[in-house]
């Protein structure tokens, strides 16, 4: 079967990684676009590499972006994006990508989805049709690209680079129509194997789940590898996962909520504390306001997905929430301690008319992005 081209550029978003089409190049019929990730990516692939595709063998590296026209009228571009299972023949559209957002707007400037701007700052209104959101990016252009270079650092990323504001504005409900979907900022949920624990089911930007990392016997401040070498650990926080998922009426089952592993997500939390990065780097307990190791698609994340990040910030927010309980009260932003360092998030929640009832108006938080290559993704798939 002779290979097909499609056009595609790779870039880098955050830190995660992303082959990014136009939704022009693919086939009208979206059932078509799994088959074509799925190659494109090299999944799936018992070894957990990805050599035969684009992927990375981990999460993070494993994503595809789809950005086109707008299907609204306050926004100027829709794009949607697909997390690509590394070892099943799987691709979730349940849940956004942070990271990757932020190079949505760079990639329809540069792409000529959006009108080129005028040297300066660049504003793109994003649909992620994900979750029905809409994400302001604001960034530098010059010579109608993303400005090439910049001052902003992120933990995760070596060097620096332009920075890009990503405003998620009113994240609440993203999935489940709520910003807390069981109508409590804490849970008991009843886990099996584990009993009652306690968990605070937040949906804004992308719903997650948190527990203290005390209530699984941990600080909060294990590295990665040292979590994926802890199966029991890894089952635990899967069990908890599809508990909430259940709770928060995203699954009815906890046997369907296994087959949708990217969401909710689930995350351990910790006060601010000494913990070791993965760069080497030492964080004292003043570097930060709270803790956070996250799990993605059942792998612990290497920092903290931005969607998550402005979950937990929002979660912070809310009185009564396990993230409230255990982190430091922030005036201004709110520093989020992760296995690759810091990041800075800001999020506000406010009353909402109806007693008791609290609205998150928005989340907004700093990445970087670039262009990485350009050309076509040769595929088998017809």
């Amino acid at each position: 079967m002779p290979n097909i081209r499609l056009r595609a550029v790779f870039m880098r978003g955050g830190t995660s990684k992303a082959v990014m089409f136009r939704t022009e190049d693919l086939p009208a019929d979206r059932g078509s676009w799994d088959a074509i990730f799925l190659e494109a990516m090299g999944s799936p692939d018992p070894n957990g590499r990805q050599l035969d595709g684009m992927g990375g063998g981990i999460s993070s590296l494993s994503k595809v972006c789809v950005i086109g026209p707008p299907s609204r009228p306050d926004a100027d571009v829709d794009y949607t994006f697909a997390q690509i299972s590394v070892r099943e023949p799987a691709v979730d559209y349940s849940g956004n990508c942070g990271n990757m957002s932020s190079a949505v707007g760079p990639f329809a400037v540069e792409e000529g989805v959006v009108a080129r701007p005028p040297d300066g700052e660049a504003v793109v209104r994003i649909h992620n049709t994900n979750t029905s959101k809409i994400i302001v990016a604001r960034f530098p252009v010059v010579d109608g690209a993303l400005a090439a270079s910049g001052d902003l650092e992120i933990d995760g990323v070596a060097g620096k680079a332009a920075p890009i504001r990503l405003e998620f504005l009113d994240p609440g409900g993203a999935r489940t129509g709520k910003l807390l979907p069981t109508g409590r900022p804490c849970d008991e949920l009843e886990v099996p194997g584990l009993g009652v624990v306690a968990a605070s089911c937040v949906d804004a930007a992308n719903p997650c789940v948190f527990v203290a990392a005390s209530t699984l016997g941990k600080t909060g401040t294990e590295l990665p590898d040292a979590l994926e070498r802890d199966a029991e650990f890894l089952q635990k926080m899967e069990a908890i996962r599809c508990a909430a998922s259940v709770r928060m009426g995203i699954a009815r089952s906890a046997d369907a909520a296994g087959r949708v592993p990217s969401v909710p997500k689930v995350a351990m939390v910790c006060g601010p504390q000494k913990a070791s990065t993965l760069s080497g780097r030492n964080l004292s307990a003043g570097d930060a306001d709270i803790g956070i190791r996250m799990i993605s698609i059942g792998q612990p994340h290497r920092a903290v997905p931005i969607t998550g990040a402005i979950c937990l910030a929002v979660a912070a927010r809310v009185p009564g929430s396990i993230p409230h309980r255990v982190g430091r009260e922030a005036a201004g932003p709110i520093r989020i301690a992760h296995p690759s360092g810091v990041t800075l998030v800001d999020a506000k929640v406010a009353a909402a008319g109806a007693a008791g009832a609290i609205r998150a108006e928005y989340g907004a938080v700093y990445r970087s992005a670039r262009r990485l290559f350009e050309g076509n993704v040769l595929c088998r798939t017809p």
